[in-house]
């Protein structure tokens, strides 16, 4: 049992974890709001919608199917001259922050565009007919109508996002998966590999109770 408390160097693994989730949240964070600007272009500019501008949607769509299309650790490298220009460095946590977002937003802004297609298109006429302005209709009709989808949306983002943080570990990032690649497979320790892998789940199982809990509390069905 000591052998185990001394191989699996609990300081560094919760050093690690702290890593990940200061990684997740912040990304999580930027993520929402910059996928639900994304999403709602999208929708609004749509033939039918009240901005409704084909070039724009067609350009933002676009841009949009590009980064969503393009696999994490490859736009990791595609995006380290950016990232070093912006930080100053490639390694650490907040060297993994612009890839995250940029790799995350446009996928939860596509779930963003589909919750507000569910929306029921007579609440959004009825609100025009009674001179609602557009940002009523934005956020006291389309935001609130489709909160749940949102919730549930940026819940699947944030767990994807955990995974993006443990591949961003691995070249020199930080967090768990750093953790797991420096100390489980290169010092030849399957166990500390395990004991990262587990800390990861835990931290995923969290933010799929979490995100659960407030998508049905915000679900008037």
């Amino acid at each position: 049992m000591a052998d185990f408390m001394e191989m699996v160097k609990w300081d560094k693994l919760m050093e690690a974890t702290r890593e990940t989730m200061y990684m997740t949240s912040i990304s999580v964070f930027a993520t929402f709001v910059l996928g639900l600007l994304l999403g709602l272009l999208l929708f609004l500019t749509d033939k039918g919608n009240i901005w409704a501008n084909r070039t724009v949607n067609v350009v933002v769509g676009g841009i949009v199917n590009i980064f969503r299309s393009i696999p994490f650790i490859i736009l990791v490298v595609l995006l380290i001259p950016f990232t070093k220009l912006l930080l100053g460095t490639i390694l650490g946590a907040n060297a993994a922050l612009p890839a995250l977002i940029i790799g995350a937003a446009p996928f939860y802004a596509r779930m963003v565009e589909i919750a507000l297609r569910e929306i029921d298109k007579g609440v959004i006429e009825a609100s025009q007919s009674m001179g609602a302005t557009h940002g009523h209709i934005i956020f006291k009709v389309l935001i609130p109508e489709s909160l749940p989808a949102l919730i549930s949306g940026i819940t699947v983002t944030a767990i994807s996002l955990i995974g993006f943080t443990a591949m961003a570990g691995i070249i020199g990032a930080g967090g768990l998966g750093n953790f797991a690649y420096l100390y489980g497979f290169q010092g030849n320790k399957p166990i500390v590999t395990l004991v990262a892998t587990i800390a990861i789940l835990i931290i995923v199982f969290i933010v799929q109770f979490i995100g659960d809990y407030f998508t049905k509390k915000t679900d008037k069905r």
